[in-house]
């Protein structure tokens, strides 16, 4: 994988998007725009997911650092999901109460 360097890059930003949504989502204060970033940030999970694919079939990873790193990826995915059903959950119940 050394020897692709875009790719490389393009797998790091993807790893590293997910965790920046979930920070700007919450910072901004409002839960619609948390479940939103949520929601960018679950998307990310699945490129990363993605990009795994494309490595272990570039041989640029063995099957053993996929399986590994793809269990994290979707685990990490479903945390999100758990999270943005939350946030969705209280949302719906602010609405209500208003």
């Amino acid at each position: 994988m050394n020897r692709d360097f875009g790719f490389v890059s393009q797998l790091q930003r993807s790893s590293v998007s997910f965790m920046s949504n979930i920070a700007e989502g919450f910072e901004r204060g409002r839960l619609t725009e948390f479940h939103q970033f949520l929601s960018i940030a679950k998307g990310s999970c699945g490129e990363v997911r993605s990009h795994l694919y494309v490595a272990l079939d570039a041989q640029y990873i063995t099957q053993t650092v996929f399986d590994e790193a793809y269990a994290l990826a979707d685990e990490v995915g479903r945390i999100i999901g758990g999270l943005r059903n939350s946030v969705a959950r209280k949302r719906k119940t602010q609405r209500l109460n208003e």
